[in-house]
């Protein structure tokens, strides 16, 4: 066990829910007519000249203008709050291609796009797709349940709000140097605990030749930056594993403590996004959660959000232990889920929903 623990964090990563509640000047950035008809002209080159969505990069979806505010952005996330909210999108007037290749072709500005599950999906799809949470291989975002503080396996998590729930659905984010802090000051003994590795199921997407669970610390200590690496859940059932290390009585204190302080509305900050959003936040310096939702009974008219995962220039370092999950800690080109079998590929939204619509 490391013996000494970090000190208390600063700068603009540590911040308060309440108080970024009232500065929603610093992350809610509106499109202006001209940026977005400079979005729907991109988008209308790469429809009409047939290019494949995966096969777009910054440079085959030119943005001369929004371009260098979206690199604002990147560098907002890396090294500011951690989040960003782009508002103002009139996606109602698009089809599905249009918004498809819109908010990719605004992700290929942020980063590089990475697989998000076992089936490749560049451009994933987060929907309630009635599924079971107590299922080892189900995960959390097919459901409608409360979700949980939680971190993605990439550098950046970017989603664009297609349709809001009927009720609930709220997005929660949390600053992971302010729960740190707070622990610290708190009880520094439990935050040692989370200093060494925890195991963390894999829910049965398992690279070749990997353990079909993680063993990451929940905070990473690593060249002046606190990185954190959580799912409640998916801790607590990767148990299930006999030589998995076990969670010790103090093990499960150190994470209440944890999940309290990510819960507190005295440290997070709940938004609802609203259709047309595009929310992108840092999994290196933030949580995010989403509360449990009802969807209205109309299959169209439910909760639904595409979402990237990037990996994007310029990053804090990460540790080794990083690449057990992200493959590789190289920046630039780490995150995201490939299993044996796996093929990149963008699944269609219209085929999401004719999934659901014949259970």
């Amino acid at each position: 066990m490391n013996n000494s623990l970090p000190s208390i964090r600063r700068g603009p990563t540590v911040w308060y829910g309440p108080e970024m509640e009232k500065r929603k000047d610093l992350w809610i950035q509106h499109f202006s007519d001209s940026e977005i008809q400079e979005l729907e002209a991109a988008a209308q080159h790469v429809i009409t000249n047939k290019i494949e969505i995966e096969n777009l990069f910054e440079s085959s979806f030119p943005l001369p203008t929004i371009g260098s505010k979206l690199k604002l952005l990147r560098g907002q996330l890396i090294s500011g709050i951690g989040f960003s909210i782009l508002r103002g999108l009139p996606i109602s007037t698009y089809s599905e291609d249009e918004m498809a290749t819109i908010f990719y072709g605004i992700g290929a500005h942020i980063g590089n796009a990475r697989s998000q599950n076992a089936s490749g999906h560049l451009l994933g799809h987060v929907r309630n797709m009635g599924k079971d949470s107590t299922d080892p291989n189900v995960r959390l975002y097919q459901t409608s349940e409360r979700q949980t503080f939680h971190t993605d396996s990439c550098d950046v998590v970017g989603l664009l709000c297609v349709q809001p729930a009927k009720e609930g659905g709220l997005s929660l984010l949390v600053s992971a140097d302010t729960v740190f802090n707070e622990m610290r000051k708190r009880q520094p003994d439990l935050c040692q605990l989370l200093l060494d590795p925890i195991a963390t199921d894999r829910r049965g997407e398992v690279p070749e030749g990997m353990l079909p669970y993680l063993l990451i610390p929940v905070f990473n200590d690593y060249k002046d930056h606190i990185s954190p690496f959580y799912q409640r859940q998916y801790i607590e059932s990767a148990q299930r594993f006999g030589d998995a290390p076990r969670l010790t009585e103090k093990h499960i204190e150190a994470l209440d403590l944890f999940d309290e302080l990510c819960n507190s509305p005295d440290l997070h900050l709940s938004m609802m996004l609203q259709k047309g959003d595009i929310q992108f936040v840092y999994n290196h310096a933030m949580l995010h959660d989403r509360t449990g939702f009802i969807d209205h009974e109309e299959i169209d008219k439910r909760r639904h959000l595409m979402r990237l995962w990037l990996s994007i220039p310029g990053d804090r370092p990460l540790p080794e232990v990083f690449s057990t999950r992200f493959g590789s800690v190289e920046i630039g080109n780490r995150g995201g889920i490939i299993v044996p079998g796996s093929k990149r590929c963008i699944p269609k939204m219209s085929n999401i929903i004719k999934e659901i619509k014949r259970k």
